[in-house]
């Protein structure tokens, strides 16, 4: 079906995502999940290619495009079958760097931004807390100011990219209202600043996910990144860019699941025919594929959304609710199709189904996003 918010250039940036993948992704990945890591070297390769900073200034390498093109680069990217690597990306791309591409001043991203675009610089960010996830404002890391310094404590978990990026983008509360917090920039190896155990996950094997610990962390007063008190804000709309990154992926997943769970039932005889002769099987991917085609549909109207400039917090949240809750039926469905071979762990369909999981948890629970629906009807 064509895609009327498709270009000409954005196939061509699809196409390329595509041969990165086949090429430096697809036949090495496997290691990685055993290693808990994507090699530095193949992020920057990446960045090398120009992928790592599409939505960025071109005076710091990026690539000055719109939100419709990072959506390309996105979807393209999910069409891996390894979600560690496509969340370790998207993590640097879409998550983390936005809070300083959107916050940042001149000076900050001169320091940072080339590096980052370069794939030289592996960012992460730090929010959740082993009692604040969804729920942003319960968290209690603090930032005190110290004359030129401030001090951070306080402890955040699930990071992605905790262990190895060399950059964070971390939020603390910095007075006692609810929602007044703010955001600093944080660098690998700052006295006080620990990783304080690499987490063991039911799927994304490939990613490094962390506990971090600060313990007094003094860094430059200049590291606050935008208005002090105004964090959660920036928070909240940097959100917009990482849901819409998620629901690229879960879509991806699907649209991987779909074909090839049609690939193997075409060929996969029981009881005297092939599975995709047993019509409950062929109605079953068929509403599923429909499902998947009207959400993907949805995803790059809400991505178009953003590059008008609307307020669209209720369909993005429509959007991850939507998807992450797909994600998992599609998946599930699929690896239930192929039988036995879907509980085999070097499996694709398998990878794929642990790995789809998270995506009704992460960047905002189903629950928290439909409650965000909610209570803006009128």
């Amino acid at each position: 079906m064509d895609n009327i918010y498709i270009t000409a250039e954005h196939e061509l940036l699809r196409d390329q995502v595509l041969r990165f993948i086949a090429r430096e992704v697809e036949p090495h990945a496997a290691q990685w999940e055993e290693d808990g890591c994507v090699p530095r070297e193949v992020l920057r390769k990446m960045g090398q290619a120009g992928l790592l900073g599409l939505v960025y200034e071109g005076e710091y390498g990026g690539g000055d495009a719109d939100a419709l093109t990072n959506l390309v680069f996105a979807e393209a990217l999910s069409q891996s079958t390894f979600g560690g690597f496509i969340i370790t990306v998207l993590v640097h791309t879409d998550m983390a760097s936005p809070h300083l591409f959107h916050a940042g001043n001149a000076g900050q991203k001169a320091k940072y931004m080339p590096g980052i675009t370069a794939g030289e610089t592996i960012t992460a960010v730090g929010i959740s807390e082993p009692g604040a996830g969804s729920d942003v404002a319960g968290m209690r890391t603090s930032a005190r100011r110290d004359g030129e310094e401030w001090v951070i404590n306080g402890t955040k978990m699930f990071i992605t990219n905790g262990v190895h990026a060399n950059l964070y983008f971390v939020a603390a509360k910095t007075g006692t209202a609810r929602h007044d917090m703010s955001m600093f920039i944080v660098e690998k190896g700052t006295p006080g600043f620990t990783v304080g155990r690499a987490l063991k996950k039911t799927g994304w094997l490939s990613s490094d996910t962390a506990e971090l610990v600060f313990d007094n962390v003094r860094i430059p007063a200049g590291n606050l990144l935008g208005e002090e008190g105004k964090g959660f804000y920036s928070v909240m709309k940097n959100f917009q860019t990482e849901r819409i990154a998620l629901g690229a992926m879960a879509i991806g997943h699907c649209t991987q699941a779909l074909q090839m769970t049609l690939d193997y039932v075409r060929q996969r005889q029981a009881f005297g025919a092939t599975l995709w002769d047993k019509q409950t099987i062929r109605h079953r991917i068929a509403m599923l594929d429909a499902k998947t085609r009207a959400a993907r549909q949805f995803m790059y109207h809400c991505a178009w959304a953003v590059t008008q400039g609307r307020d669209i917090v209720q369909e993005v949240s429509m959007l991850k609710a939507l998807t992450g809750e797909l994600v998992n039926e599609v998946l599930q469905t699929c690896q239930q199709f192929h039988g036995g071979m879907g509980f085999i762990r070097e499996t694709a369909i398998e990878r794929l189904w642990r790995d789809s999981r998270v995506l009704g948890i992460g960047g905002g629970a189903t629950e928290v996003m439909l409650e965000e629906v909610a209570k803006r009807y009128r």
